[in-house]
C-alpha cells in the first residue's frame, strides 16, 4: 500500500505497517535526540531567568553553542556543513527542542524559516555563502515577511525593492514588524516587491548593510528571551545577487515555509507538552492536601491522564505525516529535482496535515500546559515554577506561523481543492455517501479486534466529514469559503478523524509488534480518544448541518450523523486512572 496523498486520508484507509511510529526511532535518531536534551539541561535551563530579561547576546552565544555541537545544520545537506538528516529526524530534533521554551522559538525560527529559504529556492553561491554560516551558528537567522498593515494577508505588504540605474543593486525600503531574532540575527529573509510588482519578491539582507535599522525589543506576554522587534529598511543597496529565485517568486517561498513552520511547530509543542507533563507529575508526587498526595486524588488522575492522551495522539499524528512527507521527498529527488526543491516540495504538497498538526498541536499545549498550572495549584501562578513560565509561552503558539483561525479555513479549503482538482477523488464517495445517508454506517463484523473496533468508528466518522462537505458545497456553492463557521465545523472534525486514526495505527502496531511491556495502556488511551471524539464529532457535525440547512433535509443529515457517531461505551474513569497511575508510578512521561 502506497503513503496517502495531502488529505487523501479522508477517503483512504492507511496500512499500519507503511507509518512511522515513535517506537522505530534508531539509535543515531535516540543519539540526536539526548544530545539535545543534555545540552538543554546544561546549557539552557540554568539561565531561563537570565534569557527571559531579553539578553540578546546571550541567547546568541546559545545558539552558537548549539551550532558548535551540529544542532543548527540537522536539516542541511553535508556540502553546506549539515548532517542532512530526514525529515521525521529533523521532527524528533524539534521535538525536543520544544522543551527549551523560548530558546526553542530563536532556535526554530534561525534553523527553520531564517535558513531554510536560502537553502530551499537559492542557488549555489547563496547556499555556499549564507547556508554554510547558518548551520554551524557562525550566522543566525531572521524571516522578515509581516507589516505593520499586512498580518495574515502577507501579499498586501508594502516593502518596495527599486532596481538601481546601474542594475548592481536592489534599493530597499520598507519596515517589518513581530520579526523574531530580529535583535542579533546576522541575515534577513526580506519579502518586498520590486518596482509596481503586485506580488512579493524574496531577498536576503544583511544586519551590516548601511540603512538597517532594529528597533527594541517588543515587551511579550511569553517568550521573553526571544528577541522580537521591528525592523526598518532605508534605501538600503542590496545586491541583485541576493534575489532568492526568481523575481515574483516571494509568495510562494514564503506560503512554502509557512507550511513548513506549521508541522515543525507541531513537533516543537510535543516537547514543550512532555515537559510541562513531566513537572505536574512531579508536584503531585511530592505536594500533599488533607494528608494525602494530590497525586492519589481522581480529579488529578484525570487531568493528568488527559495531559498524556492529547500528548500521545499529536505525536502519532506528526510522525505518520512527517514520514508521508519522507517518501514524498525520496520521490521528487529520484525524478531529478534539485536537492533543496525537492525537500521543501515534499513539505509544502502535505499543507493539509501540515495546517491540521499546526491547530491541534497548539491547542493540545495550551491545554497542557493550564492544566499543569491547575495541578499546582496557587503555585503555578508563582513565576518560581517552570509551569508558569510554561503557560505564557504556549499563547503564542495559536497565533504563530498564521493564526489557528487562518489554518482552519486553510486545511478544508486545501482539501476540497485538491480533491476537485483530481489528486484524488473525493466527490464520488461524498456523493453516494449522501445520497444513502440513512444507510452508510459500516457495522460490526464478526471476530474484529480491538483495534479494529475503533477504525472502524473512524470509517464511520470520515462519512461524517464528507456528507457535510457534499452538503455544504451543494448549498454554498463557490461562496461556501465565506460560510467560515461551517468551515470550522468541518476543520474541527478533520482534526479529529486525523488525529484519532493515527493513533489507532500506532496503537495497532504495539499491540502486534508488542513494543511495549504494559500494552493495555495503550488501549485505555486509543478507547478515550475515539470515545471523546466521537463526542466532539457529533457536537461540531449537528452544528454544521443545521447551519448549512434548517428543514427535512437538516433532520435527515442530523439523523445520520447520530447514527455515524454512536460507539460503544467506555468506562473513561477507570482507563484514566490506569493511564495516570502509570504516569505516576514512573513519575515521568514514559508512553
Amino acid at each position: 500500500m502506497k503513503n496517502l496523498k495531502s488529505g487523501e486520508f479522508l477517503i483512504k484507509e492507511t496500512d499500519p505497517s507503511i507509518i512511522f511510529i515513535p517506537e522505530q526511532f534508531n539509535e543515531e535518531q535516540l543519539m540526536i535526540k539526548q544530545t539535545i536534551k543534555d545540552f538543554i539541561e546544561a546549557e539552557i535551563f540554568p539561565i531561563l531567568d537570565d534569557l527571559d530579561k531579553g539578553e540578546r547576546e546571550l541567547m546568541k552565544t546559545q545558539l552558537k553553542k548549539a551550532g558548535e555541537l551540529g544542532l543548527m545544520g540537522i536539516a542541511i545537506p553535508e556540502e553546506y556543513g549539515g548532517f542532512e538528516q530526514d525529515f521525521v529526524t529533523q521532527m524528533l530534533a524539534a521535538e525536543n527542542i520544544g522543551a527549551a521554551y523560548s530558546f526553542s522559538v530563536a532556535f526554530m525560527a534561525s534553523t527553520g524559516i531564517g535558513t531554510l529559504p536560502i537553502m530551499y529556492y537559492g542557488n549555489e553561491e547563496q547556499r555556499q555563502k549564507y547556508v554554510t554560516k547558518l548551520a554551524t551558528g557562525e550566522y543566525i537567522g531572521a524571516y522578515c515577511l509581516t507589516e505593520p498593515s499586512a498580518g495574515s494577508d502577507a501579499n498586501s505588504g508594502k516593502t518596495r525593492a527599486v532596481l538601481s540605474e546601474d542594475g548592481k543593486h536592489y534599493i530597499l525600503n520598507g519596515q517589518k514588524m513581530w520579526i523574531t531574532n530580529a535583535g542579533f540575527a546576522d541575515t534577513h529573509v526580506v519579502f518586498a516587491k520590486i518596482g509596481n510588482d503586485r506580488v512579493l519578491s524574496a531577498f536576503i539582507v544583511e544586519k551590516n548593510m548601511p540603512g538597517v535599522v532594529v528597533g527594541p525589543d517588543e515587551h511579550k506576554m511569553g517568550i521573553k528571551g526571544s528577541s522580537t522587534a521591528q525592523i526598518y529598511y532605508n534605501d538600503v543597496k542590496v545586491p541583485v545577487e541576493n534575489l532568492i529565485g526568481k523575481p515574483g517568486m516571494g509568495f510562494r517561498i514564503a506560503l512554502s515555509i509557512l507550511h513548513m513552520g506549521r508541522i515543525k511547530l507541531g513537533a516543537n509543542v510535543i516537547g514543550a507538552a512532555k515537559k510541562a507533563i513531566n513537572d505536574s507529575v512531579k508536584y503531585a508526587n511530592e505536594r500533599k492536601q488533607f494528608g494525602v498526595l494530590i497525586s492519589s486524588f481522581g480529579a488529578i488522575k484525570h487531568k493528568l491522564a488527559e495531559q498524556v492522551i492529547r500528548t500521545f495522539a499529536l505525536e502519532s499524528a506528526i510522525y505518520r505525516a512527517s514520514n508521508d512527507i519522507d517518501h514524498m521527498i525520496k520521490e521528487n529527488k529520484a525524478s531529478g529535482m534539485d536537492k533543496g526543491l525537492a525537500s521543501i516540495e515534499g513539505i509544502s504538497y502535505y499543507a493539509v496535515e501540515a495546517a491540521l498538526l499546526k491547530v491541534f498541536g497548539s491547542e493540545v499545549l495550551d491545554f497542557v500546559v493550564d492544566e499543569a498550572v491547575q495541578i499546582h495549584g496557587g503555585m503555578g501562578y508563582s513565576a518560581e515554577m517552570a509551569v508558569e513560565r510554561g503557560y505564557r509561552d504556549s499563547r503564542i503558539n495559536r497565533i504563530f506561523e498564521g493564526t489557528n483561525e487562518i489554518n482552519r479555513l486553510l486545511l478544508v479549503e486545501t482539501a476540497i481543492k485538491r480533491g476537485m482538482k483530481g489528486e484524488f477523488d473525493m466527490s464520488t464517495p461524498a456523493e453516494e455517501y449522501y445520497n444513502n445517508m440513512e444507510n452508510c454506517r459500516e457495522n460490526s463484523v464478526e471476530g474484529e479486534s480491538f483495534v479494529e473496533k475503533r477504525l472502524r468508528y473512524i470509517r464511520n466518522f470520515k462519512k461524517t466529514a464528507l456528507i457535510l462537505i457534499h452538503a455544504a458545497s451543494q448549498k454554498f456553492g463557490r461562496d461556501l469559503l465565506k460560510e467560515q463557521e461551517v468551515i470550522n465545523n468541518i476543520s474541527d472534525i478533520m482534526i479529529q478523524i486525523y488525529t484519532a486514526e493515527s493513533l489507532a495505527l500506532r496503537v495497532s502496531r504495539i499491540l502486534k509488534e508488542n513494543l511495549k511491556q504494559n500494552p493495555e495502556i495503550y488501549k485505555d488511551i486509543l478507547a478515550v480518544n475515539v470515545f471523546d471524539a466521537a463526542g466532539i464529532i457529533y457536537k461540531k457535525a449537528i452544528d454544521a448541518a443545521f447551519s448549512i440547512s434548517e428543514d427535512e433535509e437538516a433532520e435527515r443529515i442530523y439523523k445520520a450523523i447520530k447514527s455515524l457517531t454512536c460507539v460503544e461505551g467506555v468506562n473513561v474513569k477507570e482507563a484514566r486512572r490506569r493511564i495516570a497511575d502509570y504516569l505516576i508510578e514512573e513519575n515521568e512521561y514514559k508512553f
